[in-house]
């Protein structure tokens, strides 16, 4: 395939945006050998099967799985809804966002089910779906996607809904209408599933939600909505090859993290990505989680505290120039601007060739796509005439194969940048005790010495409320 995406740095550099915000060629430059050492690392430990998710795209059986179960199921169903949470559900939505029709759900002739993943646990939210599937259950598909089972929000979630179904068809159908996506071996939903006979899916062993959705949890809804996952595969291990060069000006994801772990030391710790696209908004969703829970560590791999890691933020261009550019310009030089640009959309809507008002004259025989590209451009221009460094991130096109290289190209620049602060990139301590906290408040019998502490600790004193 021809179709690659690029990485462009240039208006990062000093010679751009001047010495004091921008990064000097030397300063990129000396990070080379560490790039070096980094890769040999993680071809090393992926060598010992210690970075798993790097061989997600090669799984030819795991699609061959997931393409069965689709052919098994098409045209059985008229919605599929996905219940999960984090990693369950981001990369499910970026993939439909991406890759299906901005009013899929909506549009009439649409061959493949609707699709709705419910990733929070919103009461006012749930209820209006519930209301909605009311009287379409035996149309109606439901994967839960979680690797233990005991994630509070995902497992509330199938308890509500494991209820309705069997309400409205009868126990002896649950199986015909729920598929778990869950450890393969052990963990509460593995056990329920095997107890229902449920279809399953696996949750690759060794695999982080934030990184698996090339595997079966991001596979299989794409999959059923008519997404082709195939080339979605092979953007991934298109971007691989491109991902082994160890040299640094060579291999964008090296690039990637190393510009980000350079201003990251300049205490540009706020790391803005800004797609001049609807279809690739929710990538950017994709990527906060990525980036935020890989990189937000306490403690370095040598247990020092070091309270480490870049913010990643969400803008989408045109319509955050109007509610955040005034800050990204005339704010503190903490930021670093990603763009993620389109080259060719799939489809432009021209603009008149007459135009009655003279001050909209300029409008005249151009098209959006033309519009938007050029907001993006003159965005990027304004924030270095700031001295604000950019990048960008360019798509000759969205299409699976191009969405499989971005999603392969920042699991992989995440896996570098984690090396550069040297952190432990796979773990999520800090998640823990949040969730725990939620078990105790929720009255888990394991939890009550904890639901103390916390009443004591969140008791409101009323001298303070007004």
């Amino acid at each position: 395939m021809t179709d690659q995406i690029t990485l462009y740095y240039r208006n990062a550099l000093a010679d751009v945006v001047g010495t004091q915000q921008g990064l000097a060629t030397d300063e990129l430059d000396a990070l080379a050998p560490a790039i070096q050492q980094i890769t040999a690392d993680m071809d090393q430990q992926r060598a010992k099967g210690q970075l798993p998710y790097r061989d997600l795209p090669y799984q030819q059986e795991m699609a061959q799985q997931v393409h069965n179960l689709a052919a098994k199921l098409k045209g059985r169903f008229d919605n599929l809804l996905v219940l999960g949470i984090g990693g369950s559900a981001l990369g499910n939505i970026a993939l439909q966002t991406a890759l299906n029709d901005p009013l899929y759900n909506l549009t009439p002739h649409r061959t493949s089910p609707r699709l709705f993943v419910m990733d929070n646990v919103d009461p006012v939210q749930f209820r209006s779906l519930l209301h909605f599937l009311q009287g379409q259950w035996d149309r109606t598909l439901v994967n839960v996607i979680s690797k233990s089972g005991q994630t509070a929000e995902t497992a509330s979630q199938f308890l509500i809904i494991k209820d309705l179904v069997t309400q409205q068809l009868g126990p002896e159908r649950l199986k015909d209408h729920l598929i778990a996506t869950t450890d393969p071996a052990s963990g509460t939903l593995r056990r329920i599933a095997d107890d229902l006979n449920l279809t399953t899916l696996q949750v690759p062993p060794g695999v982080g939600g934030r990184f698996s959705v090339l595997s079966h949890v991001g596979l299989f809804s794409a999959a059923l909505c008519g997404i082709d996952i195939d080339q979605l595969l092979a953007g991934a291990r298109d971007m691989d090859q491109r991902l082994k060069n160890p040299n640094l000006r060579q291999n964008p994801a090296a690039l990637y993290a190393a510009i980000q772990f350079a201003f990251y030391k300049k205490h540009k710790n706020l790391s803005v990505m800004m797609p001049y696209s609807y279809q690739l908004k929710d990538l950017c969703d994709w990527y906060r989680q990525l980036w935020a829970e890989s990189l937000g560590k306490q403690t370095d791999l040598d247990g020092n505290t070091v309270n480490t890691g870049p913010t990643p933020i969400k803008a989408l261009g045109a319509t955050d120039q109007h509610s955040q550019v005034q800050l990204y310009r005339e704010g503190p030089h903490d930021k670093i601007f990603t763009f993620l640009q389109v080259d060719q959309f799939q489809h432009d809507v021209p603009l008149p060739s007459h135009v009655d008002a003279p001050e909209l004259t300029y409008l005249a025989d151009h098209s959006l796509a033309h519009l938007l590209n050029s907001e993006k451009r003159a965005t990027e221009y304004a924030l270095l005439q700031s001295q604000r460094p950019c990048l960008t991130v360019s798509f000759p096109q969205v299409s699976p194969y191009t969405v499989g290289q971005f999603i392969y190209l920042f699991e992989t620049a995440t896996s570098y940048m984690g090396a550069l602060l040297n952190i432990n990139t796979y773990d999520q301590p800090a998640v823990e005790l949040g969730k725990i906290a939620t078990f105790a408040l929720m009255n888990h019998p394991d939890h009550q010495k904890l639901l103390h502490n916390i009443q004591q600790s969140a008791q409101p004193d009323p001298n303070f409320l007004i």
